[in-house]
């Protein structure tokens, strides 16, 4: 039977008179890569901002490794490892140098941040560009240097919020087989997104989540087989009654070359 590492109960999240979210309930399971889909301002970020203990929830809880966020926050952080949407970066200092500050943030010596941040320079194919300054490297080059600083400290737990946002197509492929490959090495991760190709090619189960709230949760073959839909993006119209927000005002020809470059 799958072990869940991560539960989350019941969570409320509301900014004055906005409920951002709205009594979401999931478990991701030990060594999973757990999608959760939806628009921008479907309360994704919000939800990770809560799970990585930043922000408080208004009600409900979440436990992680069997720690409580609201009981033990200090055990749950020794335990994830977040990769923000908002880069997190220094650009001035060299790549090595910007893994090497956070990964003594996390408490590592300097011995173990230095041979852990080559590490994780080599598994984002950037340990040529160690040296360099993060000021001249590409977008996609950035959110490489910027997931590698969440590995620092050696995560059980890895939070992506839209890691793949603006990035080329080489850097986005590196990402899919870095992520991936982590999850093959028992790392759980919870991976936002609200490019629907990407969840299913990513995650081995979805959560679609739209207005604070999660309306189904499965693997893509059965989101699509519950709405009797032929593709992840018919079943996410049907649930929630639109296309992804952000699509809604493209014309169709934007939309088939959208597809055309994500199946590259």
């Amino acid at each position: 039977m799958p072990e869940a590492f991560l539960i989350a109960q019941n969570l409320h999240k509301s900014f004055n008179e906005h409920k951002a979210v709205n009594g979401v309930s999931f478990t991701i399971n030990k060594g999973e890569i757990f999608g959760l889909l939806g628009p921008n301002g479907a309360g994704k970020t919000t939800t990770i901002r809560m799970l990585s203990t930043v922000l408080e929830p208004d009600r409900g809880d979440v436990t992680i490794g069997g720690y409580s966020i609201r009981h033990n926050a200090e055990a749950v952080r020794r335990l994830i490892g977040v990769c923000p949407q908002e880069l997190a970066l220094y650009a001035d200092l060299p790549a090595l140098d910007n893994l090497v500050f956070f990964g003594r943030m996390a408490g590592l010596s300097g011995k173990e941040a230095h041979a852990q941040a080559m590490a994780h320079l080599e598994l984002m194919g950037l340990v040529e560009r160690a040296k360099g300054k993060v000021s001249k490297f590409s977008g996609g080059m950035k959110r490489r240097v910027n997931l590698a600083i969440a590995l620092m400290g050696h995560p059980q737990l890895l939070f992506l919020d839209e890691p793949t946002v603006g990035i080329d197509p080489q850097s986005r492929n590196n990402i899919y087989e870095t992520i991936e490959s982590l999850r093959d090495k028992g790392m759980t991760i919870l991976y936002t997104t609200h490019y629907m190709e990407e969840a299913a090619k990513v995650a081995d189960r979805i959560a679609i989540i739209d207005k604070g709230v999660i309306t189904a949760e499965g693997t893509a073959a059965e989101l699509i087989n519950i709405t009797n839909t032929n593709s992840l993006e018919e079943a996410f119209l049907k649930l929630t009654g639109k296309i992804i927000r952000e699509e809604g005002e493209k014309n169709i020809d934007q939309l088939r070359m959208q597809r055309k470059l994500w199946k590259r």
